[in-house]
């Protein structure tokens, strides 16, 4: 779930790097990541989960398209999305599914 715009993240428990930890930081070695995969899989069975967003279901992708909107129109979802905290696109869309059920 997306983390509301007005809210913030404390860091201050995390102290920031200094010029000396960027010169040790180093990318790890593909030994260390397979003795990690190894690790995860004795200790839990399983494959580590992939990395990155999970694909969406063909049925639940979205389609790129163009479309014309009324100023008007436009201008009601901007403020709509910003009332709600989400995106107008996401007012848009909601709109719509809900005329199509």
């Amino acid at each position: 779930m997306r983390q509301p715009k007005d809210k913030k993240i404390n860091f201050s428990d995390i102290p920031e790097w200094t010029a000396e930890d960027f010169k040790r930081a180093r990318r790890a070695t593909p030994e260390e990541r397979a003795r990690y995969r190894h690790a995860y899989i004795n200790t839990f069975g399983k494959e580590p989960p992939g990395r990155g967003r999970p694909a969406k279901a063909p049925h639940h992708k979205y389609r790129d398209i163009h479309l014309k909107l009324h100023p008007k129109a436009l201008s009601w979802a901007r403020a709509e999305a910003k009332r709600r905290g989400i995106g107008y696109q996401t007012v848009i869309n909601e709109l719509l599914l809900r005329r199509a059920a």
